[in-house]
């Protein structure tokens, strides 16, 4: 009876040793958590800008609910950066254009690439023009509507960065692997000729270097180069879910505030995170077929309309939308 106190003290002491690093660790994380959130709140407050045509799009008929619908977000690129802001200012054009579409119940995204040349109507003009032209024209809501009539394909959420948020998010992340598909030569983000030489292959690149890949055209076609953003993207995407990557995200957070602007909400965000908690993502990269054109010695790419009516309708389904059994509005 007498040692029963001594082995109680002794066990007592056994559990606080255990307990010791667990509370440790919660400590930590919660305070990680903590200025993550922080981080996350003041990046919010800088970068939301709402849709004039409000929440939801006029395709749905209610709004979808990330956590629990598949949804949709229009990517932009702007060729935007201190020099040629303070050439053009507002009136600038998008770079790249790609619409994910994201399937919760498998998982499952399909990435479009949509070619800055291509030959669309676009409703801020009036008229059909280049769909890059539409943001100079009007801005995000012009490009988000021009998208929605092309396509017939609701545009819930959309993501707007600059080349200083898309350098700053590859390098916030440590670069990330791409196999090159050609070896090159391009400008770099301040527009000094020849100053960003890669070497095709498998490699990590810096962010001024994945900018080069997803700019660089002249060496072959609009296509190829939607190809090129299509492979940059999916890296960053992978590269951002790893659990690697989490310690990285209080940079990430903070390099994007003054460089993204977009229509989700802190909380929307969740949203991919239960993407990445599947475990494994499948992304499906799709791409329009069409042609060349030229009106009035200006180049376009002519989209192949059957072509656009089968992605349309792909991309539909994949939302969980019922297919539409008329023409696309708008859309010559």
């Amino acid at each position: 009876m007498k040692n029963k106190p001594k082995a109680n003290q002794k066990r007592r002491r056994r559990m606080v040793l255990l307990l010791i690093p667990i509370l440790v660790l919660v400590f930590v994380s919660t305070g990680y958590a903590i200025d993550l959130y922080r981080k996350a709140a003041m990046m919010e407050e800088k970068a939301h800008q709402a849709l004039e045509r409000g929440t939801v799009s006029p395709i749905r008929e209610e709004p979808a609910d990330p956590l629990a619908d598949s949804f949709s977000v229009l990517l932009m690129g702007v060729d935007g950066s201190d020099v040629r802001d303070s050439q053009y200012g507002d009136a600038i054009r998008t770079d790249a254009l790609m619409l994910a579409t994201f399937n919760k119940k498998d998982s499952s995204v399909k990435l479009l690439s949509i070619p800055r040349d291509s030959y669309v109507y676009v409703p801020v003009e009036k008229k059909k023009d280049k769909i890059n032209h539409a943001h100079a024209f009007g801005g995000v809501d012009a490009t988000v509507d021009t998208v929605e009539r092309l396509l017939n394909v609701p545009v819930d959420y959309y993501v707007k960065v600059n080349f200083t948020a898309f350098m700053e998010i590859v390098d916030a992340l440590g670069g990330v692997e791409v196999d090159v598909p050609i070896s090159f030569t391009e400008q770099d983000s301040q527009d000094r000729p020849r100053a960003i030489k890669l070497k095709k292959g498998l490699q990590t690149l810096n962010g001024e270097e994945a900018l080069a890949l997803v700019r660089t055209r002249k060496i072959d076609s609009d296509l190829e180069r939607g190809k090129r953003q299509q492979l940059v993207l999916e890296s960053i995407f992978k590269k951002a879910l790893t659990i690697g990557s989490l310690p990285k995200y209080g940079a990430l957070l903070e390099a994007l505030g003054d460089n993204l602007k977009t229509n989700m909400h802190l909380q929307d965000l969740e949203a991919f995170y239960q993407f990445a908690k599947s475990g494994s993502v499948n992304i499906d990269k799709l791409q329009f077929k069409g042609s060349n054109m030229y009106l009035n010695q200006i180049y376009y790419f002519k989209l192949d309309e059957q072509n656009v009516t089968e992605i349309s309708e792909t991309l539909q389904e994949h939302l969980g939308l019922k297919k539409s059994s008329s023409s696309r509005p708008n859309a010559s």
